[in-house]
């Protein structure tokens, strides 16, 4: 892998994280570069993590992960 992706944070693979969205408790598998771009999106709406993927998994037509992954990536090409 060329060293600026490995910089960016995309080697390493996934990390999965538990959070309670809803009232029920789910695992999310992303890669670093991902929970960042996710953390960083809460933080700049002032909205807690759980909150912010509650929103997306309500919207979401695949799996969450994968939602995430595309919310995360609209939103940046509108930016």
């Amino acid at each position: 892998m060329p060293a600026a992706a490995e910089d960016a944070g995309m080697g390493g693979g996934a990390e999965k994280r538990s959070l309670t969205i809803q009232g029920h408790r789910t695992s999310i598998s992303l890669e670093p570069v991902f929970w960042q771009a996710l953390q960083d999106a809460a933080a700049e709406e002032e909205r807690p993590l759980a909150d912010l993927v509650a929103q997306i998994d309500e919207a979401r037509t695949t799996n969450l992960s994968s939602a995430i992954r595309v919310w995360l990536f609209e939103r940046e090409r509108a930016g």
